[in-house]
């Protein structure tokens, strides 16, 4: 009689939302540091568009390389290009920062009206959620043309709005509910999970 071996059980990793005192101190400084961001948007608008100019150039640099080095194990041209494509962009953004600002907020304008127009027509042919679509839809639409309608104010202010609510929010998030990591070991797994050796 021949008996198979047992084999492994893998443990399940249980993620949960926890605070920690380092989640409350990190939270607060991003509150307060949207509060600050908020009472000088042109400084954050310059300070988005140049976390914009540098993420998109290291991350083409990082794209080139990567590609380069896994060329011979079936590595992509394409994703080279890509790399290259994404390192001059994030070149172009730090070199000319107010023409960098100005073209993403044009693009940012585009795209609030295009969702806008979007969720509109959605609301028309959905019955059941007509009105959220179209109050959400009005709401773009009309942040879209104020951009595209007065371009000088919105490139000094958009961005930068947009960084410091984004900042505040994370700051809040961070404050009231911590942020999601593994289960402490030895915790009671959630209900309705058993278990089961695999």
């Amino acid at each position: 009689m021949t008996t198979t071996p047992e084999r492994p059980t893998r443990q399940r990793t249980t993620l949960e939302r926890r605070r920690t005192g380092g989640d409350v101190a990190v939270g607060v400084l991003l509150v307060i540091a949207g509060v600050v961001l908020l009472g000088n948007v042109v400084f954050a608008t310059v300070a988005s568009v140049l976390l914009i100019g540098w993420t998109a150039l290291i991350s083409g640099l990082v794209l080139v390389v990567g590609s380069l080095l896994r060329i011979r194990s079936g590595g992509s041209w394409a994703v080279a290009l890509g790399g290259v494509v994404l390192a001059v962009l994030g070149l172009f953004i730090l070199r000319n920062t107010a023409i960098g600002a100005l073209t993403l907020t044009l693009l940012a304008g585009c795209v609030f009206l295009s969702t806008g127009l979007v969720r509109i027509v959605g609301g028309v042919v959905v019955p059941e959620a007509r009105v959220v679509l179209v109050v959400s839809g009005a709401i773009s639409v009309v942040l879209g043309l104020w951009i595209l309608l007065d371009l000088t104010t919105a490139t000094l202010t958009l961005l930068g709005t947009l960084l410091a609510i984004q900042t505040l929010l994370e700051g809040i998030t961070l404050v009231a509910v911590g942020r999601v990591r593994p289960a402490p070991a030895g915790a009671a797994p959630p209900a309705g999970t058993t278990g089961a050796p695999g």
